[in-house]
């Protein structure tokens, strides 16, 4: 891909979530739309406590310095008229928040905005009809409540005429109520049916959004559906296409979904870039077996001609947010993560190929079953084959262009990035050593440019110079020797590199198993352990998910 325009930049995005659509009863709307309706009804209970706000003012503040003017229906405002009201602001706003509060329940919170809607039906009747309509041609405020609300949390049509029926039913509530409070009220049988009519109606027109919405949302979920996988949330989106958390539909296992849409290989010239680049990092992700290269799970093109592939979804952080969030990670520890990640790229460099883009974001320390600070290495988008097994290559940029991300190129990606090899690896590798240790990057630069001059003409100086913490001096060598710009001056591959790590003296006590697991539950466990949610099977996961080459 083209070179990063922030030599500092990764592409990382966490995602709080729900394993699958939430909840069982709207099934038919994906869940991120289901989401933004609990969010609406939350905004929609704001929005009624405002009004509520506006009622008490006018009749508590404005009306009451004008002497309390006769309303349209003859009567003047009554402490009860005001004390519902006030009822009615309080609700709203207990309403407001307890809704907001259940994001890992949305379905549960639309069902609750239904309860909202004929409460609220009831408050308004009450205070509209504590002297009843003495007009028949007046419509009540309750068929804009009715009205309005499938709009905003759409919910099952069925649910939806429940609710609406039972909201219309609160003005003929508040009727009989004052009629039992004694108040004069002789409408005839036809007067009667126009006050009542409008609100059943309105009760019955009410499904119609409601069915439109849901079908809409079936449409999006069926859109969704690719291969044998139905997406969820969008993870994150790029100049490439968008990652997208997906569930198997018999399997319900989760993954991540990384797709091109036709969109993009609309632009210009890009079509054959990018789906070589696409193809390459499936092909690589499928033939790799070792257990720290990312999964594979599927791989096609679905009928409106998006490319897609299915990658294991994982839990944890990469090694750029490890140390934004945590600081510079011991010696010992460094030293057990890189082996793992030379384990797969030693795999690729053995079948003669150069993963071309490693950077922090690109490694990934997380929990696979028991075992944690399992290092997946991501992002084979810019793999390219050893020239020195496959000379003849395609390109994938346009001429003198450069891939890769500046702050972790090796000085001969810079000068000839047909000619790569392995220990172009080992030299970016060199740098996430330096990045672990140090919180800081090889060498700092204003801009790309400046950050790419200084791979090709600097000296590195020894992390031990930056670290705030000592760094074995065999360690420090041994990094110096993945930065020297001689490739031939550098181990030849990850094969060699993990060989030359696995020989350091260094106390490995300082990060074991044990020590590995303690870190991770003081740090990591409250962000990764699942949480009940409102429909039985489901969980609720924070993950870390590095988006790659987008």
């Amino acid at each position: 891909m083209p070179a990063d325009l922030n030599p500092h930049r990764s592409q990382s995005i966490t995602l709080s979530g729900e394993g699958g659509i939430f909840g069982t009863s709207q099934g038919s709307l994906p869940g991120d739309l289901l989401e933004s309706a609990r969010a609406r009804v939350s905004i929609a209970c704001l929005v009624v406590a405002g009004l509520w706000l506006y009622v008490l003012v006018m009749n508590e503040g404005v009306y009451r310095l004008l002497g309390r003017p006769i309303l349209t229906n003859g009567m003047t405002w009554t402490t009860a008229q005001t004390v519902f009201s006030a009822i009615g602001l309080v609700f709203a706003l207990a309403t407001a928040w307890w809704v907001s509060s259940m994001r890992d329940r949305p379905a549960l919170a639309i069902d609750v905005g239904l309860a909202f809607e004929v409460a609220t039906a009831l408050l308004v009747g009450l205070v509209t009809e504590w002297f009843p309509r003495t007009s028949s041609t007046t419509v009540s405020w309750i068929c804009v409540v009715i009205l309005l609300y499938p709009a905003i949390a759409p919910a099952s049509p069925g649910k939806t005429l429940v609710a609406a029926l039972a909201a219309a039913t609160m003005d003929v509530l508040a009727l009989a109520v004052a009629v039992f409070r004694g108040v004069p009220f002789h409408p005839t049988a036809f007067e009667i049916m126009w006050i009542v009519l409008p609100l059943y109606v309105c009760a019955i027109l009410a499904v119609v959004p409601a069915t439109v919405i849901r079908g809409l949302g079936r449409q999006v979920r069926k859109a969704r559906e690719l291969g044998s996988y139905t997406l969820q949330e969008r993870l994150g989106v790029g100049g490439m296409g968008e990652v997208y958390r997906a569930t198997h539909r018999l399997l319900a296992r989760p993954a991540a979904i990384k797709l091109i849409t036709p969109g993009v290989l609309a632009r210009p010239g890009a079509e054959r870039i990018v789906i070589e680049r696409f193809r390459r990092e499936a092909e690589a992700a499928a033939t790799l077996r070792s257990p720290h290269t990312i999964e594979l799970y599927d791989f096609g093109v679905s009928d409106d001609g998006t490319f897609y592939y299915v990658m294991e979804l994982l839990e944890g952080v990469d090694f750029e947010k490890l140390v934004k969030r945590f600081g510079p990670v011991s010696p010992a520890r460094a030293i057990y993560l890189l082996k793992q990640a030379c384990d797969s790229l030693g795999e690729a460099h053995a079948r003669g190929l150069v993963h071309r883009d490693l950077k922090p974001s690109n490694l990934f320390a997380c929990r696979m079953g028991l075992e944690v600070d399992y290092v997946k290495v991501l992002d084979f988008g810019l793999v390219k084959n050893d020239p020195r097994v496959a000379p003849e290559q395609v390109r994938l940029t346009a001429v003198d262009a450069i891939s890769g991300t500046p702050a972790f190129m090796a000085p001969e990606m810079i000068s000839d990035g047909d000619a790569v090899g392995p220990a172009a690896d080992v030299y970016a590798l060199g740098c996430v050593a330096y990045w672990l240790l140090t919180g800081k990057f090889v060498f700092e630069a204003p801009n790309p440019t400046a950050m790419l001059l200084r791979h090709l003409q600097s000296t590195p100086e020894p992390a031990s110079a930056s670290a705030a913490q000592p760094v074995p001096e065999a360690l420090d060598a041994l990094i110096l020797a993945c930065l020297a710009k001689d490739p031939a001056g550098r181990p030849a591959n990850a094969i060699q590199l993990g060989r030359k790590l696995n020989g350091l003296n260094v106390d490995s006590s300082d990060w074991s198993e044990e020590v590995a697991q303690g870190w991770w539950l003081a740090h990591l466990a409250q962000r990764l352990e699942p949480e009940p949610t409102s429909d039985s099977g489901g969980h609720r996961e924070v993950i870390t998910l590095t988006a790659g080459g987008f």
